[in-house]
């Protein structure tokens, strides 16, 4: 072998090492993400714009974190998915709903999790304050209580004869309740409108609720945001158009599957806000540090095709305020 390239091969062996060295000082990070909802076409939405958001801060799964997704949902026994998550000691934890914080926070007070789609997370004891969280866990609100009182108003503004209205939720899966609730009831008495809460557990007691309300005149319903009223959208909106009732949701996904409007937030943008958290906690900063943030934008949706259906001819005001209009 030539003098010269010897030195050459030498010197690109020697280099090897340092090469290796630098690929293994890539340190994997891990992330566990419990997704509030079924696996389907609207959760996978939710998880893309996770997913996509990670990207644009350089976090790519395979190259230099780990994902690991939970679709947690229905009887699933919360408690032990907690517990599994936990023993595998991620790095962060992001995780969707109220029960789901309850039930990780039982189980680790040191690794940083994010909620998002918590309505209540001071009154749920997760944080001490919006500004200055403290401990291990901050996030993104979703539907606020005050917005409570705008699904009366909206409610009676596409159906004015509605009077008698039934609050739907499972006060298992929605500790936070009664504060919406409350404001529903302020909201709804300014309008010569009652507003009763309608617990429910299972699909027969949403059935009976529903047909409940529809045996009353002037009938109608607000569904609220929560694990169980959110994993059985099509069977609430299947039950009130059977039984003719007009039916206010918090989400774009519940008008766009049949219900007759929906006004609240992007759960996608909570997510995409999660990202960022998972990145400056990748980079240093504690979950105590960063402030629980607030929702700011709201979507209103009707959908004309239910509308129709019911007879209801909707007012021209809020069909160029909605955000979106399905025909």
């Amino acid at each position: 072998m030539k003098r010269r390239t010897f030195i050459t091969f030498l010197g690109g062996a020697a280099a090897w090492p340092r090469a290796a060295r630098a690929q293994q000082a890539v340190r994997m990070r891990a992330i566990a993400i419990w997704m509030g909802r079924p696996n389907d076409a609207e959760g996978e939405r939710h998880a893309a714009a996770f997913r996509e958001a990670l990207q644009t801060f350089g976090w790519i799964v395979g190259r230099n974190i780990r994902a690991d997704y939970r679709w947690v949902t229905g009887d699933i026994d919360r408690t032990r998915m907690a517990k599994e998550i936990v023993e595998q000691q991620p790095d962060v934890i992001v995780v969707e709903t109220t029960v789901g914080v309850e039930a990780l926070a039982r189980e680790s007070r040191t690794i940083p999790m994010i909620f998002v789609n918590v309505s209540d997370p001071i009154g749920s004891g997760f944080v001490a304050n919006l500004a200055h969280p403290g401990g291990n866990i901050t996030g993104f609100m979703s539907n606020e209580p005050t917005l409570g009182g705008k699904w009366p108003e909206l409610l009676k503004e596409i159906a004015p004869a509605v009077a008698r209205v039934g609050f739907l939720f499972n006060p298992n899966t929605a500790p936070y309740a009664e504060p919406f609730l409350r404001h529903a009831q302020s909201a709804a008495r300014l309008l010569g409108m009652e507003v009763a809460a309608a617990r429910v557990r299972n699909d027969a007691e949403i059935e009976q609720a529903i047909a409940g309300i529809a045996n009353n005149q002037g009938g109608g319903l607000i569904v609220l945001p929560e694990s169980t009223t959110n994993a059985r959208f099509e069977v609430i909106i299947a039950m009130a158009a059977r039984h003719r009732v007009p039916a206010i949701y918090a989400y774009r996904y519940q008008a766009i599957a049949g219900g007759l409007i929906s006004y609240g937030v992007d759960i996608a943008d909570l997510f995409r806000g999660a990202a960022a958290y998972v990145d400056r906690i990748f980079r240093g900063e504690k979950p105590h540090d960063l402030p629980v943030q607030a929702p700011t934008k709201f979507q209103l949706v009707v959908n004309l095709k239910t509308a129709k259906a019911l007879g209801l001819t909707l007012p021209t005001a809020t069909l160029l305020r909605a955000d979106e209009v399905i025909e």
